[in-house]
């Protein structure tokens, strides 16, 4: 049995919740409040330490970290596959997952938090907004978090954040010359991987980091037409984050305008 712990708009759920469907796999979900600090509950922080999401759990044995899940599901389950065939792309496509986990996903946290998260917090009292950044486990998000709520788009980690994405998808556009997926020919855990980030930076309003790079623009919308999307990413949409995402949109065309 496959038990996952995830979250509707986590875009790390999103990516196992991807990987899941274009394996056509059932699963029992697990939804976690994060705003309500489900995520770090002792009984959940007993399988995740981070007190992040998602955590799978398979006959029991738990794994955690969402590229971690997501290879774990194709060596488990491995057809059809989603990783290349041969070891050159295979590498190619763990640098791609490994830019995602070591510099974009801290950057679309920092970007969510600076443009729209930040409301769900400002009517905190003071005592109550210490106490949820101290709960969070790692000293550096809890720094980011602290930075974009209290400063918004005006944080100093803001345009570093959108700088790291301006530059991986021009990398993107620079690969997309050679081939049709991020690893090559074949479609693999890399795109599976990008395909959440894409529509969150959407979200945000940050779209336009993509709509003059042709190749870019192309492949999201073959990321887009793949029914996986459909099930793991728009079946999950919650209306409430949307209407804070579109509310925050003309304040982030401004901002782009003005560090242009």
């Amino acid at each position: 049995m496959l038990q996952l712990y995830h979250n509707d708009m986590s875009v790390c759920a999103a990516k196992v919740r991807v990987a899941l469907a274009e394996k056509g796999l059932d699963w029992a979900g697990v939804h976690m409040n994060l705003r309500a600090g489900d995520a770090l509950r002792p009984d959940y922080l007993a399988l995740n330490p981070n007190g992040v999401v998602p955590t799978l759990v398979h006959d029991g044995g738990v794994v955690i970290e969402s590229t971690v899940i997501c290879e774990y599901l194709d060596d488990a389950f491995p057809d059809p596959g989603l990783r290349p065939a041969t070891a050159f792309e295979l590498a190619r496509m763990r640098l791609w997952t490994k830019r995602l986990d070591d510099e974009l996903h801290a950057a679309i946290g920092t970007l969510s938090m600076c443009i729209a998260f930040r409301e769900q917090h400002l009517s905190k009292t003071p005592a109550e907004l210490e106490a949820y950044l101290r709960a969070v486990p790692s000293a550096e998000a809890r720094e980011r978090r602290r930075m974009g709520i209290e400063r918004g788009m005006d944080a100093p980690t803001f345009v570093p954040a959108l700088d790291s994405w301006s530059r991986a998808l021009q990398a993107i556009e620079d690969v997309l010359e050679g081939s049709a997926w991020l690893a090559g020919d074949t479609f693999s855990l890399a795109d599976t991987g990008y395909m959440p980030y894409i529509v969150r930076l959407e979200h945000l309003g940050l779209d336009s980091l993509w709509r003059a790079r042709r190749r870019v623009a192309a492949w999201r919308e073959r990321l887009f037409a793949r029914p996986s999307y459909r099930t793991a990413i728009e079946a999950w949409l919650n209306p409430s984050y949307l209407a804070l995402f579109a509310a925050r949109r003309d304040a982030v065309r401004s901002k782009l305008e003005w560090t242009q």
